[in-house]
């Protein structure tokens, strides 16, 4: 079974039933720096509720995510 990730709007994450997907509510999702954009992610056939989402990227691998979520939308020069 493989893992998918989608990356959508940080403003539709009120469509996305959380209990069809991997992450356990819109408050605990991991978002871009300017928190315009979120990701969920799922094993197996396509969640419904993403047929509800109106802007989104991917689906993506592991390995995909992982270097969209290296750039510097995602991550804080800050130490």
């Amino acid at each position: 079974m493989s893992r998918n990730y989608l990356i959508i709007q940080s403003s539709e994450l009120s469509k996305v039933d959380f209990s069809q997907v991997l992450e356990t509510s819109a408050s605990t999702v991991r978002k871009s720096i300017d928190e315009t954009k979120t990701f969920i992610k799922w094993d197996g056939d396509t969640p419904s509720c993403v047929s509800n989402l109106t802007s989104t990227e991917g689906p993506y691998t592991l390995s995909e995510i992982n270097v969209i979520l290296d750039t510097d939308a995602w991550v804080s020069e800050e130490v």
